[in-house]
């Protein structure tokens, strides 16, 4: 092939460059803001079969985002006002009592009571690890230091994105059918009844799949609760709020709350008996088979037809990419991955 002129070739190759390096410098700039419309969007979507089933029953389209939005907002607020104060009360007490045990407590007492717990520890070889984790403290306490500053500022900063998303989520609740009318106004006549239906389907497997997997943090925040109760576990509210929260995150958030919740149950001087921990430890292992066999199947299958193992393998992939929010929409785009593969690709390799 002959370049009749190389210098505009050169040019308008070296601009294409400059395009998709300004391209990729711009999505990474935005990347927080289009982190708060991509996760409000998912929300919206999953607030839209609750919207749908108040339409059903004769309601405006304004009033049922309406009384959806007041009613999500409603429930919110009265779990902060029954939460909040209690929490803030047992976290407080948690700090004191963990303050007072380690005022009270020298280092010989901690290392008998880990003796205690593992016989098999050779007592050298603690004497070692307690040395090296002072000598490290003493030698990063400004690191440290500058850590959780940190952490302050970004929690601040997540109170600001969380504000952000609720307003976002707010909007785009009231205005899925103009969002979505624009986006069927693109696809060529001949071709918008089908794209229409599975761009339904699509919307409501997410849907679905948002509802049913806070049903499942509902469930497991309220059977914790019961069971740390019932043990005199310390703090019940606030290991129950943990297990709800973890439970919202895919494939290892049950486990990594209900780790944490054994971890705490096991911490000397907070009041819960010796043996707490072991019952916790034992209920959790027991409720993750009944969730794994009997819960998740049950609530998902309902809302999204995905097979365990392309489960597995999309909340690893969108939590390496995107993180926690791409573990969460991860499952939602397997499906519908799944629907179009299922309704699209398959006939069109089956025609003759």
């Amino acid at each position: 092939m002959k370049l009749h002129n190389p210098f505009r070739t050169a040019l308008v190759a070296t601009l294409g460059v400059g395009l998709g390096i300004l391209l990729i410098a711009s999505v990474q700039a935005l990347s927080t803001i289009l982190l708060y419309v991509g996760t409000a969007l998912f929300l919206s979507l999953g607030l839209d079969p609750m919207v749908t089933w108040l339409t059903r029953r004769r309601l405006p389209r304004w009033a049922a985002v309406l009384i959806t939005i007041l009613v999500v907002l409603g429930v919110f607020a009265g779990i902060v006002l029954m939460v909040i104060p209690t929490l803030v009360a047992q976290i407080s007490q948690f700090v004191r009592q963990i303050t007072s045990f380690l005022q009270s407590t020298y280092i010989g007492d901690v290392k008998k009571w880990i003796l205690e717990i593992f016989p098999a520890l050779q007592p050298s070889f603690l004497d070692e690890a307690v040395a090296n984790a002072t000598k490290w403290l003493t030698d990063n306490w400004s690191s440290i230091t500058e850590s959780v500053v940190a952490v302050g500022t970004a929690i601040i900063g997540g109170f600001a994105g969380a504000f952000i998303v609720l307003i976002l989520t707010i909007y785009f609740t009231a205005a899925i059918p103009s969002l979505k009318s624009a986006v069927y106004q693109v696809v060529p006549a001949s071709k918008r009844d089908r794209f229409i239906d599975l761009a339904e389907q699509i919307t409501a497997s997410v849907g679905h799949y948002v509802m049913g997997q806070v049903a499942m943090g509902v469930i497991n925040g309220v059977l914790s609760f019961i069971l740390l109760s019932i043990i005199q576990a310390p703090f019940p509210i606030v290991l129950a709020v943990i297990a709800f929260f973890f439970s919202l995150i895919p494939l290892v958030g049950t486990l990594t709350g209900s780790t944490l919740i054994v971890l705490l149950c096991l911490i000397p001087g907070l009041g819960s008996p010796p043996w707490a921990w072991l019952i916790a430890g034992i209920y959790y292992l027991v409720y993750m088979q009944i969730e794994a066999y009997v819960i998740s199947p049950r609530v998902m299958n309902r809302a999204v037809s995905v097979p365990g193992a392309v489960v597995v393998i999309a909340a690893l992939s969108g939590g390496a990419l995107l993180g926690l929010l791409g573990a969460l929409i991860a499952i939602p785009v397997a499906a519908s991955i799944l629907i179009i593969y299922r309704q699209v690709l398959i006939p069109r390799m089956n025609e003759r």
